[in-house]
Order: C-alpha cells, then structure tokens, then sequence
C-alpha cells in the first residue's frame, strides 16, 4: 500500500447530489432512443388553462429543478424576460429553488449563465434557494423539471405539475439535466424553457382573473 494515492472522499451531501445527477444523465441518455427527433415538429395543442390566481390581479409561480443551479434558474430567468416583454412583470412574480440544498447562496452553474447571456439574458442577479415545503400553499402554481422532481415535492396536484406541460412542441415530457454534459445540454434546455415560457406567458391573462 506504500506510495498509494487515495483519492479525497466527497461530503456525504456532495455525493448524493452526484449520484442524484447521474442516475439522471443515464436515465435521459436511455430515453433519447424511445423519443422521436423534436426538428421540424409542428406544435401541438397543450393545456392552456393555468390554475386560478388565489388572489385576482396577482399570480405567482414557483420553479424547482435538483440544485437550482442550472434548469429553474434558466427558466426564472426567461420568464422572467417573457413577463416583462408582455408587461406583465409587475402582476406576476416568479421564484426558483432545489430540493437540495447543496448550492443554496451560490449563483448560477457558469454553463448555464454563459448560455444565457449569448442569448441576450441577465443571469447575475441570481442565487440559489432550497425549496420550502410552504409553497404549493404560498404560490399559484409550483412546476419541476423532472419526474423525481416531482416525487420530492409530494407528486401533482391541481398546483403542482410538470413545467414541460406546457411544451407546445413536446408536451409533458422532462427538462433533461444538463450538468454532467456538453454545452449543448445547456442549448437544449434554453431552446425548451423559452417555447414553454411563451406558453405560460400566453396562458396567464386568463388565469391572472381568478376563479370564475
């Protein structure tokens, strides 16, 4: 054993965000050869009927991915863009987190921020937060990333779903987590958050009414 290198061991936290991420990468990797090729789909119709504001005028939207890092801070980030183009921004609110905490204060994956600002955003602002089991209660409409997203935060419920519901392209599948690939995964995730943040955007009038 002399001379032997032992390689450092991970936190305990650090390790289940890893093994977390990559049972993920391979789950996404399994699935691209059971879907077809999303170029030149022609958009489908989606649900168009978000939940009701609780409160008529006001409506507010929570976001949650793995580590709030990459995938909900890329859509806090775009509808956030989409809000305000529509003007909208100052009736509706958005926020992001993660079911883990392991980044909580620290600011966006550089890959995710990178791809964000070619594309004409402003991803300095954020920092990451750790999702509150409060907020299906505090917020209009919470959507996840991903089907073990899903599970963490308690499963669906008429609050609670799947951000890509509103895919008009693609409905109802995942936002794939891009952290232990390629720039491209970032690329992916923007072209899939932007169409689905239009769909929201163009959803919110009629739920920003409140029950009928």
């Amino acid at each position: 054993m002399a001379g032997r290198r032992l390689r450092p061991r991970l936190p305990r936290r650090r390790l289940l965000e890893r093994t977390r991420r990559l049972a993920h990468h391979h789950r996404r990797r399994l699935g691209r050869a059971d879907r077809p090729a999303l170029a030149g789909l022609t958009p489908v119709p989606v649900p168009t009927d978000l939940p009701a504001a609780r409160e008529p005028g006001r409506y507010r939207i929570a976001l949650v991915c793995l580590g709030n890092i990459c995938r909900s801070p890329t859509a806090h980030v775009v509808l956030e863009s989409r809000l305000a183009d529509a003007g909208l921004d100052d009736r509706v609110e958005v926020a992001s987190s993660g079911t883990g905490g392991w980044h909580v204060g620290n600011p966006m994956d550089p890959r995710a921020a990178a791809t964000l600002t070619t594309a004409g955003y402003d991803p300095s602002r954020h920092r990451a937060r750790q999702y509150d089991a409060t907020w299906p209660e505090a917020y209009d409409l919470v959507l996840v990333m991903d089907e073990a997203n899903l599970a963490d935060v308690g499963g669906r419920t008429p609050r609670v779903g799947m951000f890509r519901d509103l895919d008009p392209v693609d409905p109802g599948g995942e936002v794939p987590d891009p952290y232990y690939g390629g720039d491209d995964g970032f690329e992916e995730v923007l072209a899939m958050v932007e169409r689905t943040s239009d769909a929201i955007v163009a959803a919110l009038p009629r739920a920003l009414e409140g029950p009928a």
